[in-house]
């Protein structure tokens, strides 16, 4: 029996390598994988050669500290059961079915300690979203929404939809997302938001649009916006939609793409606040009270609040792979979650 690995390569280019089965060692499983999810933000980059070369891809995820350099093996997302036992291994994992952060691969041996267990009330496709779902609660987290505010979020992909839906669940005063894509804009309105905007055709004051002056405040805007595009070019209008003294927070990853940004006119004096946001750790002025297993556990509870299998669009089995990637990077517009199949 052989295992099947998803290889990055070069830009643009995927293969699909046959190997032997592994055994597990001592103190190691097998699992073999019933799906893993694409993740159409970073994984694009390193599909097309955008991702930088001179950081590890992941720090916190053992099988991707490495610096970025084809061929590669990546993807972070993998839901599958334990198939076979290595010694001094608790008997109750075998047939256990597991979520892993590890890259596109039918099989392959990992430790009980880098294996989360899926809840049971929850199917495989959305166990395979909980990475997406992380970091959603981390924006919020970060970001910090507090009653009554107006917030935008640039950007309704499968993080960006996430991040609308618990948003939705905050009392706030406006939810406005913007999205260039009909598809993710529906799926907006139907997670919660109040308005979804194609940013492309929004006329005007884009700050008056999203948030209007309201109260004692001069100062049009939203109090609170997101830039989950992806796109540097979002920033930009993230920034301009953003009010007097309120936040920015940055948890696309641009790569290697440059950012432009106009920072001469009201920014200045509007004292805007930017704020980088990465789910690989925790705000330090959380650390006191929390760890990276109970954000995990918040993921979980998210989750089957938020029932979100609904945002699979597309399905395909490894071996059509390459298919799944060219769908992502060049029909955006019909897909949101894709995720491959064994």
């Amino acid at each position: 029996m052989k295992r099947s690995t998803l290889y990055f390569s070069a830009p643009y280019q995927i293969s699909i390598q046959e190997k032997p089965l592994p055994s597990p060692a001592d103190g190691q499983v097998l699992i073999e994988t019933q799906i893993s999810a694409i993740s159409p933000g970073t994984e694009l980059l390193v599909y097309r050669g955008q991702a930088p070369t001179d950081i590890p891809l992941d720090e916190t995820i053992s099988d991707l500290r490495g610096k970025l350099g084809y061929p590669l093996k990546y993807g972070y997302a993998a839901v599958g059961r334990v198939t076979a036992l290595g010694a001094d291994v608790a008997p109750e994992w075998l047939h256990r079915l597991v979520f892993a952060f590890h890259p596109h691969e039918s099989h392959f041996v990992a430790s009980p300690t880098e294996l989360v267990p899926v809840p049971s009330a929850l199917a495989p496709e959305e166990a395979a979203l909980l990475p997406n779902v992380e970091t959603a609660v981390n924006l919020v987290m970060d970001g910090q929404p507090l009653i009554g505010e107006h917030v935008a979020v640039f950007g309704q992909g499968v993080v960006g939809l996430l991040t609308t839906a618990l948003l939705a669940c905050f009392p706030l005063g406006r939810l406005v997302t913007l999205d260039r894509y009909p598809l993710r804009r529906q799926k907006s309105l139907a997670l919660g938001a109040h308005a979804s905007l194609d940013p492309a055709a929004v006329p005007g004051d884009l700050a008056q649009i999203v948030a209007p002056v309201q109260g004692m405040s001069s100062y049009p805007g939203a109090d609170l916006t997101y830039e989950l595009s992806g796109s540097p070019d979002a920033l930009d209008q993230a920034i301009a939609a953003t009010g007097f003294s309120g936040r920015v927070i940055v948890g696309s990853w641009y790569g290697r793409k440059r950012v432009e940004l106009d920072l001469g006119g009201r920014f200045h004096r509007s004292r805007v606040r930017l704020v980088s946001s990465q789910v690989s750790t925790i705000s330090p002025e959380w650390r006191g009270r929390w760890s990276k297993s109970r954000r995990l556990d918040v993921a979980w509870q998210m989750i089957q609040r938020i029932r979100p299998a609904h945002l699979i669009t597309h399905r395909f089995p490894i071996a059509r792979a390459s298919q799944a990637y060219a769908l992502l990077d060049e029909n955006p517009e019909e897909a949101i979650q894709v995720i491959l199949t064994y």
